[in-house]
C-alpha cells in the first residue's frame, strides 16, 4: 500500500514575505476578526501597547531567523511584520488567531 500525502489548502502556504495577523482574547470569533484587522495594519506601524509591541518585533525576529525566506528560495526576509491586536477575556479561554497575508497583497485607500 502506498501512501500519498494530501496536499495542505494554498491559504496555508502563503508566499514569503508574508504579513502575520494575530488576534488574541475576546471570543475565538473576536480573535479571528482581530488577526485579519491585524493584517491591514501599516507595516512599521506597531501597537501602542509596549508589550504586544515588543512581542510582535520578537515574533518577527524568530520568523525570519528561519531562513525561509522570499519565495521559499531562503534568505532573511521571510515576514515583513507581525501585528497583534488584542482583546480582553478571561485567561482559561485565551483564544488566538493566526492570519497570514502574502507579498502579493494590495491595500488600497479612497477619501470621498
Amino acid at each position: 500500500m502506498v501512501m500519498v500525502p494530501t496536499p495542505l489548502p494554498a491559504n496555508s502556504n502563503p508566499c514569503p514575505p508574508v504579513i502575520v495577523g494575530v488576534g488574541i482574547g475576546g471570543t475565538f470569533e473576536k480573535a479571528a476578526i482581530m488577526a485579519k484587522r491585524a493584517l491591514i495594519r501599516p507595516v512599521g506601524q506597531s501597537n501602542p501597547d509596549t508589550d504586544v509591541s515588543s512581542l510582535e518585533r520578537e515574533l518577527l525576529r524568530e520568523v525570519n531567523s528561519l531562513g525561509i525566506g522570499p519565495a521559499g528560495f531562503s534568505g532573511s526576509t521571510t515576514a515583513l511584520a507581525v501585528n497583534i491586536e488584542t482583546y480582553p477575556c478571561h485567561i482559561g479561554s485565551l483564544p488566538v488567531a493566526v492570519n497570514m497575508n502574502c507579498h502579493a497583497a494590495r491595500h488600497s485607500e479612497i477619501v470621498i
